[in-house]
């Protein structure tokens, strides 16, 4: 016995109480991953070789072994909060120099860039004016605060119900200040050049003649010639049915709106396009022996929007929601994975960093190949086992005095000989 073995018996068992000492220190850090300490017996080299008697001279320590299981998820109120279920890493910048971690806790900086808790910028696909997103080289990712710009309406769509048995109102010829004029009315916002709002009024009237009906329509209560619905200025379209309720006008008809005769019956200016232009379809619409109904409406023009909130996707698209209803994709945030994930080095700080050993990062998007998927509002928690940490701690102080004791035991055969007279 030599006092080696025990030295190094030491060496080993302090090295791998320190791994589960930091193991147990980092339990609360999002996405850390916890390590486990690997050694290897030594043996003195010899002229001759090794020998089927040859002793070894104790442990050594051959390498800290990170493990990538997955962390548990747990849920936050941070909408920037980003976890991975399953593999892959996000990509972080630092004026150009890249790292990699699984920390998904994430919050805008004063310039819109997505940063961590360290100001390290978060990288991925940069989307267009349009929300278009094109992979290409990994950009620091950056949430435009610009407004969206107003959307002029060009397109009007409305699936009604006519009852067939309504009565031919009373009052004529048709004005939208008297009730009995028309048979029904409902109204659609519409929106110029400029986002304003306009209320576009359609009135329905049954004509005397036998499954027809006429539509009227005004513009913010306005004089009805300020619309033509494709019939002349203040003339009304017509609408006819068959025997079987089914509507047989063509659809859709084109309209437009005098928006400087409505501003003049209103005493105010326009600043948008004079004439607003779109089409009207009506198609879809039936009579039939029931009472009136709506059955759906819409429009394609909105007003300006600004940004009011994102919401992160499990494919990591960055959906920006705006003041105006509309959404538009801001970004896509990617995942990179490695051959080899023990081959990388740990950086501290939550940050792992590429080295020859782990090969090449490998990039996608999250749910692509084998990379994982994201959960927003979420982050990973730490795989540290608190338990099987504690039991390696004891299990390894019983180490730490087993040597101890073989060094007291050498010490003792030692005194023994020094002892012989």
């Amino acid at each position: 016995m030599s006092f080696e073995q025990g030295l190094s018996g030491l060496n080993a068992a302090t090295k791998s109480l320190d791994v589960i000492g930091n193991n147990i220190a980092n339990a609360n850090a999002a996405g850390f991953k916890a390590a486990t300490a690997l050694f290897s017996d030594v043996f003195a080299n010899s002229q001759t070789g090794s020998s089927a008697t040859a002793i070894g001279i104790g442990a050594q320590l051959v390498a800290i072994a990170p493990q990538f299981s997955q962390g548990n998820i747990s849920t936050t109120n941070n909408p920037m909060d980003v976890a991975i279920n399953g593999s892959g890493f996000f990509r972080l910048s630092d004026s150009g120099a890249i790292s990699y971690s699984r920390d998904g806790q994430f919050h805008l900086d004063k310039q819109g860039y997505i940063v961590n808790s360290t100001n390290l910028h978060l990288t991925g696909y940069a989307a267009d004016t349009n929300g278009n997103i094109a992979p290409s080289s990994p950009v620091d990712l950056k949430l435009s605060s610009s407004d969206i710009p107003p959307q002029v309406t060009s397109n009007v769509n409305a699936a009604l119900s006519l009852n067939s048995s309504a009565a031919v109102p009373a009052s004529a010829p048709f004005n939208p200040n008297d009730p009995t004029s028309y048979t029904n009315s409902t109204s659609v916002s519409v929106f110029d050049s400029l986002g304003n709002s306009h209320v576009m009024s359609l009135y329905f009237v049954k004509s005397a003649v036998a499954n027809t009906w006429n539509v009227h329509a005004n513009v913010d209560g306005t004089p009805v010639a300020n619309i033509d619905l494709g019939a002349g200025a203040g003339n009304p379209l017509p609408l006819v049915f068959d025997n079987g309720g089914a509507m047989t006008t063509a659809m859709p008809a084109n309209m437009s709106i005098d928006l400087d005769g409505v501003a003049t019956a209103l005493g105010t200016s326009n600043g948008a396009t004079p004439t607003l232009t779109m089409s009207i379809n009506l198609a879809g619409s039936t009579q039939f022996g029931n009472a009136f109904g709506v059955n759906s409406m819409d429009q394609d023009g909105y007003a300006s929007g600004r940004l009011s909130g994102v919401a992160i996707g499990a494919d990591g698209v960055i959906l920006g929601n705006y003041t105006n209803g509309q959404a538009k994709n801001l970004g896509q945030m990617v995942l990179i994975n490695f051959n080899n994930n023990q081959g990388l080095k740990a950086m501290g700080g939550n940050l792992w960093g590429e080295t020859p050993d782990s090969g090449v990062p490998l990039i996608g998007v999250p749910g692509s190949g084998n990379l994982g998927v994201l959960q927003a509002s979420a982050t990973e928690d730490s795989n540290v086992d608190l338990t099987a940490e504690l039991v390696a701690m004891i299990t390894m102080q019983r180490v730490y005095q087993a040597n101890a004791q073989s060094i007291k035991t050498q010490d003792s055969v030692m005194q023994t000989l020094v002892n012989l007279r």
